[in-house]
């Protein structure tokens, strides 16, 4: 039989005793609530102490509940699968990070994570680069009158011309994406893109207070590039590219 432990999902500032809802990962619908210690608190719930797959449903949950307590609270996400022995070991950890947990806090209130990803319309993208590069539009007409040895080659060398082409136009729209937002910014993170259509994926840390100002330029660059452009905008989120507590519950 597993033993039970406390799987924390994230620090939160408070000494209140708080439940969150029987929402806790893995399939037994545990209580997630808080262990507090000094004005900090622990937001867990009751686990067997093992390596839960990184799956998604997993992730979804532990992120369910690091989103439950947002919405009421600054929090300082922990790394997926962390589970402590029990309450007293969540306690020592408090007590122990308690400076660097309180500096961390300090960096974080009052701001939230705003996540941007940008992609070209395929199409669209392809439409410009033929009209704006009038030698790749030119060379695709010529190659009708090769043979098809020669089709085969030029066609080779298009294909990199437009790899290279696409390459400096996502350069150029990142350039102008990054520049309209970062000054609205306190920090930014770069996700790694996936595909040659994506243009960025990142994280914006934003005060609060200019966060109306954030939604607005996105707006604007949305309309601005509509036709060649589409943004998924996603609204706030745990810090989770900027701070993912790494706790080695064996050293407490």
């Amino acid at each position: 039989m597993e033993k039970e432990g406390k799987y924390i999902y994230c620090i939160i500032e408070s000494d209140t005793p708080q439940s969150f809802g029987a929402i806790g990962i893995g399939e037994r619908g545990d209580e997630v609530y808080t262990v507090c210690s000094n004005g900090l608190a622990a937001v867990v719930s009751s686990s067997p102490i093992k390596k839960y797959p990184l799956s998604r449903d997993n992730l979804l949950c532990h992120q369910r509940a690091v989103e439950e307590a947002m919405k009421t609270h600054t929090v300082l996400p922990v790394r997926f699968v962390t589970i402590a022995e029990d309450e007293e070991q969540v306690k020592k950890i408090l007590e122990k990070e308690y400076d660097r947990l309180v500096s961390l806090f300090r960096t974080f209130e009052g701001k939230k994570e705003l996540g941007l990803k940008a992609m070209f319309k395929e199409d669209a993208i392809y439409k410009k680069i033929l009209g704006k590069y009038e030698h790749i539009g030119a060379a695709k007409e010529h190659i009708a009158s090769l043979s098809p040895q020669e089709q085969h080659y030029q066609l080779i060398e298009i294909g990199r011309q437009v790899e290279a082409t696409l390459k400096e136009e996502r350069e150029l729209c990142e350039e102008a994406i990054t520049s309209t937002l970062s000054p609205l910014s306190v920090d930014m993170k770069r996700i790694d893109p996936y595909g040659n259509m994506m243009i960025l994926n990142a994280a914006f840390l934003v005060e609060k207070r200019r966060e109306e100002e954030f939604d607005q330029k996105v707006e604007e660059l949305s309309q601005r590039y509509s036709d060649n452009i589409k943004f998924k905008y996603v609204g706030t989120a745990p810090p989770c590219n900027f701070v993912n507590l790494v706790i080695e519950t064996g050293n407490y």
